[in-house]
């Protein structure tokens, strides 16, 4: 039984993050761009109109259903997730048919609404499916099948092509999710009703140490502000280097699909050393090593391009694969780390709204800031080294302050120690 809850979550989040990572971050931008005739600008500040209304949405649902007992209840929390596929796979069906403005923002608004209901429903889920000490190995399995997906198979980056793969995919999820949802046979009401009562035991999160983990407690607040500084340097680089032709098609856009294949495998290999830390160490220790693969990763960009500007001749026109191999690795650790953490810093009571805020602030306000300031380096004509200096910047800022908050809290321990010793 416990082998069909890891399916179930593994399916359902693998199919989320793959639509999310490929139709609505990639496809969006093809449809604002080619289809309806915005600028990129005006496409990012609907992009960035699309996140805030999710973080709205989000904190809104995951609210309802800790007060309304939603949380717990598994068939309801399917029912909501049928709702929201079937919204989705209605807005990826017409997407391709839209051309005008007027349009394109309200196909954002109907869809910042599903996905504002979607992340908290689906990640709830954990709570019924997935025991806590195996959610690291867990969500390095979503991680490394989404991302080896969305990068092994040879895709053009468009919204005809993108809406034509995820209407096929997910019409027989619909179906799967509707007789899980709606359909009573005395086989399946048995192992639902085995399922729904899971959360009695796994519910009760990792790091919720003998009493819950409040969401105004620093226990709670400071994993939001570091997951809010990994996706906001993750977004701030990535939108750049997908704007730069050179690095876009010698890496993830590549013509050569063993190098898109490399680049797969190194998200496979991130998530794997992910899960392992995850399962293995304490949070602080994989929160360091995304910070330090991030500042890794960009001071790699960095001194190539320094490089090939002192020395063009040397240089020559090709960047390295290991490159974006490493930046794969990177976002496969805080993946991993996004998947696990918000259920094990909550409880049956608090899953709604502490994974509601956690992707909310962490993921989809980040996104909106990292926006808004990709816009204005653009606006004021930031060269690629500038951009990609400042976040390496801030990355090595984080990484550098982990460290001392790490160091400073682990001297005040002892100090502490040693004084009730001495007492």
């Amino acid at each position: 039984m416990t082998v069909a809850g890891y399916g179930l979550f593994v399916a359902l989040m693998v199919a989320g993050y793959y639509y999310n990572i490929t139709f609505v971050q990639l496809g969006l931008i093809d449809l604002g761009t080619r289809l309806v005739g915005l600028s990129e600008t005006a496409v990012s500040m609907w992009m960035a109109a699309l996140a805030l209304c999710t973080l709205v949405v989000a904190v809104a649902t995951g609210v309802t259903m800790d007060r309304r007992g939603w949380s717990t209840d598994l068939r309801t929390k399917l029912r909501l997730l049928i709702g929201v596929v079937c919204v989705q796979f209605a807005l990826t069906l017409v997407a391709p048919m839209i051309r005008t403005v007027p349009a394109f923002g309200a196909w954002i608004l109907i869809a910042s609404i599903g996905l504002g209901v979607g992340f908290p429903v689906s990640f709830s889920l954990a709570i019924d499916l997935v025991p806590a000490p195996d959610r690291g190995y867990v969500a390095a399995a979503i991680t490394a099948i989404a991302y080896f997906l969305a990068n092994a198979i040879p895709l053009s980056w468009s919204v005809d092509v993108f809406s034509n793969l995820m209407v096929a995919a997910m019409a027989p999820g619909i179906l799967v999710l509707a007789v899980l949802s709606f359909v009573r046979v005395d086989q399946l009401d048995a192992i639902l009703d085995t399922l729904r009562t899971q959360h009695k035991t796994y519910g009760i999160g990792r790091f919720c140490h003998g009493e819950p983990v409040r969401a105004r407690s620093l226990a709670f607040v400071v994993p939001v502000v570091l997951m809010f500084g990994v996706f906001f340097i993750d977004s701030l680089g990535f939108l750049r280097i997908i704007d730069t032709p050179s690095l876009l098609l010698s890496s993830w856009q590549s013509p050569e699909l063993s190098t898109r294949l490399f680049i797969a495998v190194a998200h496979v290999v991130g998530a794997v050393m992910a899960g392992v830390i995850y399962a293995n160490y304490s949070l602080s220790r994989i929160f360091l090593w995304t910070f330090a693969l991030f500042a890794l990763t960009h001071v790699m960009y960095t001194s190539d391009l320094r490089f090939a500007a002192v020395f063009p001749t040397i240089a020559g026109d090709g960047t390295s694969i290991l490159n974006p191999a490493l930046y794969a690795i990177a976002v496969s650790f805080y993946t991993t780390l996004n998947f696990a953490l918000w259920p094990d810093l909550s409880t049956p009571e608090t899953i709604g709204t502490h994974s509601a805020i956690g992707i909310g602030v962490a993921g989809w306000l980040a996104t909106f800031s990292s926006t808004a300031l990709a816009l204005y380096f653009q606006a004021v004509d930031l060269t690629l080294l500038s951009h990609l200096n400042v976040v390496q910047a801030l990355s090595l800022l984080l990484l550098f302050g982990l460290a001392v908050g790490l160091y400073a809290r682990r001297m005040v321990a002892l100090a502490r120690g040693n004084g009730g010793a001495s007492a």
